[in-house]
């Protein structure tokens, strides 16, 4: 091996390391941030509670949801969200491996960026999943955490009215992802389809405003993470 193939494999390293950092540090930032929003709201706003953050148009209201992000549900059933949970582990597995062969690759720093905050993202809502019913008193009774068709009947005390319902399985991977942004504008009623309704109805967390940054900047820079004709790994 000559002098020079071993001083471009040095630096070939150096800036290895030096990308590793930077991603780790963003995404270290990102679960810290995330966890520690979820915990202060957890433990200091009641379900349902609304503050207004920006103006009354960005408010934070808390509640959470058992199945994806945003709220989306899977299904009722115990396995529904326990493969919801595992399909998470084999994604972030897989987004880790990815992440390795293209840093080995050479890719560009804004590229393995990206797919660190679909990294952190979808982490910081499994955390939520694996701890949160171990680490937060569970109450059965409360609206999110109801469940019809889980099987798991409890009776609750509504304005006085004993009522028997369903509630959700808990435990490891069980747990509800705490969301707490909400827009609270509305589109212009002049713009067809949408006017009137709106913004963005969906209530999220930091964790999935990660993943959608990072989706949405692959795609719309695909073009230069993925530049046909060329060898991959050179940064401009």
């Amino acid at each position: 091996m000559t002098r020079r193939t071993l001083k471009i494999n040095f630096e070939f390293n150096i800036l290895v390391k030096k990308k590793t950092l930077i991603v780790a540090v963003v995404v270290t930032l990102i679960l810290l941030a995330d966890q520690l929003v979820k915990i202060y709201v957890k433990t200091n706003f009641q379900p349902g509670e609304s503050h207004n953050l920006i103006g009354t148009w960005f408010v934070a209201d808390y509640i959470e949801n058992q199945g994806m992000a945003f709220g989306t549900s899977f299904g009722s059933q115990a396995w529904h969200k326990l493969a919801l949970s595992i399909f998470r582990i084999f994604a972030i597995s897989a987004l880790v491996y990815y992440w390795i062969t293209q840093m080995k690759k050479g890719a560009r720093l804004e590229f393995l960026i990206a797919i660190g905050l679909v990294f952190a993202g979808a982490t910081g809502n499994l955390i939520d999943s694996m701890f949160y019913d171990f680490a937060f008193p569970y109450d059965p009774c409360m609206g999110y955490n109801h469940l019809i068709g889980s099987g798991n009947f409890i009776e609750c005390d509504t304005w006085g009215v004993s009522q028997t319902i369903e509630t959700k399985n808990t435990g490891f991977l069980f747990g509800n992802v705490v969301d707490m942004f909400k827009f609270q504008g509305t589109w212009p009623e002049w713009m067809p389809w949408i006017g009137g309704g709106p913004l963005f109805p969906a209530i999220w967390n930091i964790a999935d405003a990660s993943i959608t940054s990072g989706v949405i900047l692959i795609f719309i820079r695909q073009k230069k993470y993925f530049p046909k004709g060329k060898k991959e790994g050179n940064e401009e």
